[in-house]
């Protein structure tokens, strides 16, 4: 996940971008700040949430809220309640504010952003670039994520034009061509690698990117070929793509006596903390 701090009416909301399950996710204390101006906006959201749970009748938008690690004024990442766009606008509605309004354009445009770079990936790409360059990422290795970031563009278009939905199944793809291809769920890789709410591939080495974008490459070929459509034809899909680049991380594996998958990353030295060695997958 990409953590990404914005603003609305000059007040910080923290959002993090789910690249697996393309999403952006909001810090719901943040957005009741806005709205409210509250001197306690934790104890308002919830008492909003309590209220939210008596209500009976109808789903209730708490019961789609996770917990996500964001960086606080103090410096540490900490959970936090955290909601998609289309949570929030439900929230919002039971906030009687005059921001309301404003705050549900401005959660438009934010969808309105994402919707450009989908149509134009050179955009997002752009700013990646200058993010990896800042933080000291190697040309080679920035030239190589962003093959592969067009790889990944390329086969989440496909999901969509066949009856994929962004956000759950997308991340249940994702998973299934991770662990086929590497032996590893993508949250146990992140955690071989000491990762929380980081992306796992802005971490990743260069082997690791090529053999991801390797499956994901064999996956959209292969579901374009059998014209996949649906969760389980593309989960079938997923899972012979991944075997593709698995069968070719073993050969070179093989050959080098040296695991692909590698629990090393681009964390500053404080923040690194690796949890186990990479088993043999």
């Amino acid at each position: 996940m990409k953590i990404l701090p914005t603003e609305f009416d000059g007040q910080s909301i923290r959002r993090v971008y789910d690249e697996a399950a393309d999403l952006w996710w909001f810090s719901v204390v943040d957005v009741v700040q806005v709205l409210t101006d509250s001197t306690n906006a934790r104890r308002y959201w919830s008492d909003l949430k309590r209220k939210l749970a008596q209500e009976a009748g109808s789903e209730q938008p708490y019961e789609k809220i996770v917990q996500l690690k964001m960086a606080t004024p103090d410096g540490k990442q900490r959970l936090t309640d955290a909601a998609t766009a289309e949570t929030l606008l439900r929230i919002v509605q039971s906030i009687p504010s005059p921001k309301a309004e404003p705050i549900k354009l401005w959660l438009a445009k934010v969808g309105y952003e994402r919707m450009q770079e989908m149509a134009d990936p050179s955009l997002s790409l752009d700013r990646a670039r200058q993010t990896w360059q800042q933080h000291g990422r190697s040309d080679k290795w920035i030239a190589q994520r962003m093959t592969g970031q067009e790889t990944r563009n390329k086969l989440t278009d496909y999901w969509r034009e066949h009856d994929i939905k962004a956000g759950e199944e997308f991340a249940i793809l994702t998973n299934i061509i991770h662990q086929e291809w590497s032996g590893l769920k993508v949250q146990d890789h992140k955690a071989i690698k000491g990762l929380q709410s980081q992306n796992l591939r802005d971490h990743m080495s260069e082997a690791e990117l090529i053999f991801t974008a390797l499956a994901e490459l064999s996956t959209r070929q292969i579901a374009e070929k059998d014209d996949a459509t649906g969760l389980p034809e593309n989960k079938a899909a997923a899972k012979a793509g991944g075997r593709i680049a698995r069968s070719a991380r073993q050969a070179l594996e093989d050959q080098t006596g040296k695991s692909v998958v590698t629990g090393d990353n681009y964390l500053p030295p404080s923040r690194t903390k690796v949890l186990k060695k990479p088993p043999k997958p």
